[in-house]
């Protein structure tokens, strides 16, 4: 591996006091500009892993380079110019008396100029669709209202990575599309997205390499097409696959040509068959009519309910 990677782990451990080895010797290199996912089950590592990017851990043997720099060898406050981590839990870093305050406290303590910061902290509210609520206490924001306001602190410091730690946990249907769209916008215009997720669909749909780990150890390092074609690697995590996966296998049984990975993807395929005449070998299998409509819902990362909720 050399200097190219933005992210580096060289044979990178991580054992906490008691003991346990959360991290056994992964090594990997991200470059400037990939969206990649971390996936895995609950207690693989990935967490463990991902908080060494911004100096929250660090390792216990091995390395971890960020932009060249040994992350053993940099304050956190320097790690932080180049990796914005959102967490999980947007309570975990947020601790101002007003929306503005916490959007401006990062960007204080770079000593970014006041006029710079506040333009930088509005664009980020307003991104967010938070700009109307900058005077609230952020404790009279909802949960999910609070994780894109953590979101946007980070935004607004403008690093050239961006982690997002289980991003559209505790969001509805138009809060998940918002920020995974803001994150695609990003990836489009050169930011590096990391992303630990369970959400298969999101995966399929956003990332551009798929990292699974399994007990502290990374077991698939692919692009997302590659790596849900190698079910039994994939499924040993515990993960559950995109539904659009198991429609288009239900399809492709019944004879359909379908080969799909998302569902925009799986649309088209269908259309395209539809559009060129071609007949399936034997009808639609009855399972596959039965499991479409909610097969279908699940890939929307929706459901009626949601959907009435956010009208």
């Amino acid at each position: 591996m050399t200097n190219e990677y933005i992210l580096e782990a060289r044979d990178l451990w991580h054992v906490y006091d008691s003991g346990l080895a959360a991290v056994r010797g992964v090594s990997f290199g991200i470059r400037p500009g990939e969206f990649v996912a971390f996936v895995g089950a609950n207690g693989s590592g990935k967490t463990t892993l991902i908080k060494h990017f911004n100096g929250l851990h660090r390792p216990t043997r091995g390395t971890l380079l960020v932009a060249g720099r040994d992350s053993r060898r940099a304050t956190v406050s320097q790690l932080a110019r180049q990796v914005g981590f959102v967490f999980q839990n947007p309570d975990h870093q947020i601790f101002c008396y007003s929306v503005w305050e916490e959007i401006l406290f990062g960007l204080k303590q770079q000593k970014v100029p006041t006029d710079q910061a506040e333009a930088r902290a509005a664009a980020a509210l307003e991104t967010v669709g938070l700009l109307d609520r900058r005077d609230r206490h952020p404790r009279e924001l909802s949960r999910g209202q609070r994780q894109r306001l953590a979101t946007a602190s980070v935004l607004a410091m403008e690093t050239p990575v961006l982690v997002l730690d289980e991003p559209t946990t505790g969001q509805d249907f138009v809060a998940r599309r918002q920020i995974m769209s803001l994150a695609a916008d990003l990836h489009h215009h050169g930011r590096t997205i990391v992303m630990v997720t369970h959400d298969m669909a999101l995966v399929a749909e956003y990332a551009t390499r798929v990292i699974a780990m399994q007990a502290g150890q990374i077991i698939l390092d692919a692009p997302p097409r590659e790596a849900f074609a190698r079910i039994e690697r994939l499924t040993t995590t515990g993960l559950r696959l995109p539904p659009v996966l198991d429609l288009a296998a239900d399809l492709q049984a019944a004879g359909w040509p379908v080969d799909a990975l998302t569902l925009d993807e799986l649309c088209q395929a269908i259309i395209q068959v539809l559009t060129d005449g071609s007949e399936p070998t034997v009808t639609i299998a009855p399972r596959a009519i039965l499991r479409a409509p909610e097969a279908l819902e699940t890939a929307c990362g929706t459901s009626r309910r949601d959907r009435t909720e956010a009208s």
